[in-house]
């Protein structure tokens, strides 16, 4: 399952000692490194890393944003963290951006609640990391200068023309002072600094120019929301999955029905995941229904495609993947939903708002006040005869695909963690079949009826796995050589 990677494209496996995180960001992972090397737990490195990509990767998520994740115990116990937040009680028409399409942010109070169960370390120590990106500056990434400008028109639209982060250049030291002081109020008073007073009437304000119903009362009212994961035989492994109002029930479906195929040609593996996957995507707007849709049967021919299609065409997410030597695994994502979210900026604060209202779809999906949209996040744990591995990547609807293939590259194909992650890939959009350039099966899966598109190795829809775990009780990690993905260990 470890295997070498050396002197190849994929990344290698690190065994730590002390734990092992993979990050979205480097500088994400560092921050979890340095957290685990205080002693701090899992928990305590994945918010130490989610605070860092709030800082330097503003377009994918943000203290606006939402968190899910999964925590499992040295003991074996796992507890699914839902940090998203719902619709205005006042709500009234919806949009896909601007103030109509904002919900709660959920990540802050998520982070306090994951710490008070599972942290070692002072919520303060815990976000000094982030705070001292924001305080010093950051060299601004060519990617995040590129996301800008390619959404300046809707970052100008709802307020943002002047936040200082739009209109650096590419290189430029960017200092984000009004966010570092968010992030240090809230390290120092916990997560009611965000939720209510000067920053819930910040958001509130902010929401009500760009014509949205959010208030202040909405925030003061939200809860994280803590349940059991949901859990299915995968190959002599148990997957667990996001319960609702995660899109991770999909994966926990198709990876179901995957296995119940017993030995299948090689060759037809992809496929039939393709199939699965575009099946379980029926199913997503009835997704509250949580573990009663495993009794849906999902139907596919090996020899030729349904052509059902099924999946939508967004990104967007980061992944944060920890492990420490006590034996606790954490698998996580955290997001703003669409390319900086809502594109509203609350100045005083210096982060931008989600536009998760804009998962609302049709019924029994559609808004309503006070409602929880389906959420694409689904960040998800593989217990294996060796130990836990948790895997999460970004790409919405992609994530479901990515995180099947891989699990049928470990538990299927018997291949090692860096080759799973490593191979290429292909994700299934709006009726097209794109598949990374170097796909071996591309013929073969044309031949089948798929709609194949190439897309370039290495493309942003391919995802970007980060995993970590306790192999034989030793903490390793691996990123993906796709995007900006890092692993890390102490």
């Amino acid at each position: 399952m470890i295997g070498d990677a050396f002197a190849s494209r994929e990344r290698p496996v690190l065994t730590g000692r002390t734990g092992a995180v993979a990050a979205a960001d480097p500088f994400a992972a560092a921050a979890a490194q340095e957290i685990l090397t205080l002693g701090g737990s899992a928990v305590d490195a994945m918010i130490a890393a989610q605070a860092v990509l709030a800082v330097v990767a503003p377009d994918a998520c943000g203290l606006g944003g939402d968190m899910l994740c999964l925590i499992r115990e040295p003991g074996g116990k796992v507890l699914a963290v839902n940090g998203t937040g719902a619709a205005p009680k006042k709500l009234g028409r919806v949009t896909t951006d601007g103030g109509a399409s904002v919900t709660v942010p959920g990540m802050v109070d998520a982070w306090a609640v994951a710490l008070e169960r599972h942290g070692r370390l002072s919520f303060n120590r815990v976000l000094e990391p982030a705070v001292r990106i924001a305080r010093l500056g950051m060299r601004m990434p060519v990617a995040l200068k590129r996301a800008a400008e390619i959404h300046r028109p809707r970052l100008e639209r709802y307020g943002a023309g002047q936040w200082g982060l739009l209109n650096a250049a590419a290189g430029d030291l960017v200092i984000q002072n009004e966010l570092a002081m968010t992030l240090d109020r809230i390290g120092k008073e916990g997560a009611g600094a965000f939720y209510r007073g000067d920053c819930a009437e910040a958001i509130a304000a902010a929401v009500k120019a760009q014509g949205g119903a959010l208030s202040a009362g909405d925030l003061a009212e939200h809860q994280t929301v803590l349940a059991e994961p949901i859990a299915v035989p995968f190959r002599g492994a148990r997957l667990l999955v996001q319960p609702p109002i995660s899109q991770g029930i999909l994966l926990a479906m198709a990876a179901k029905a995957l296995s119940a195929l017993g030995d299948i040609a090689e060759d037809r593996l992809d496929h039939a995941a393709i199939e699965l996957t575009e099946a379980s995507f029926a199913w997503r707007d009835h997704i509250a229904e949580g573990d009663k849709l495993l009794k849906k049967k999902l139907t596919l021919d090996l020899d030729k495609s349904g052509q059902r299609g099924g999946p939508r065409a967004y990104l967007h997410t980061a992944g944060i993947a920890v492990a420490d030597r006590q034996g606790c695994v954490v698998s996580s994502l955290v997001s703003v939903f669409d390319d900086f979210g809502s594109a509203v900026l609350v100045p005083e604060c210096g982060f931008v708002l989600n536009n998760r209202a804009g998962g609302f779809t049709k019924a029994p999906n559609e808004a309503a006040p006070g409602k929880r949209p389906v959420h694409t996040l689904a960040p998800i744990l593989i217990e294996t005869a060796r130990g836990p591995i948790a895997l999460s990547t970004p790409g919405a609807d992609g994530q479901v695909q990515t995180l099947l293939q891989v699990l049928s590259g470990l538990m299927i194909e018997g291949i090692d963690l860096a080759q799973a992650i490593g191979r290429p890939r292909w994700r299934s959009e709006n009726g097209q079949l794109l598949i990374e350039e170097s796909h071996p099966l591309r013929a073969l899966l044309a031949g089948l009826g798929h709609k194949v598109t190439p897309m370039p190795d290495g493309h942003m829809k391919a995802g970007a796995v980060t995993a970590a775990g306790s192999i034989d009780g030793v903490p390793i990690a691996c990123g993906d050589w796709r995007r900006n993905t890092w692993a890390g260990i102490v």
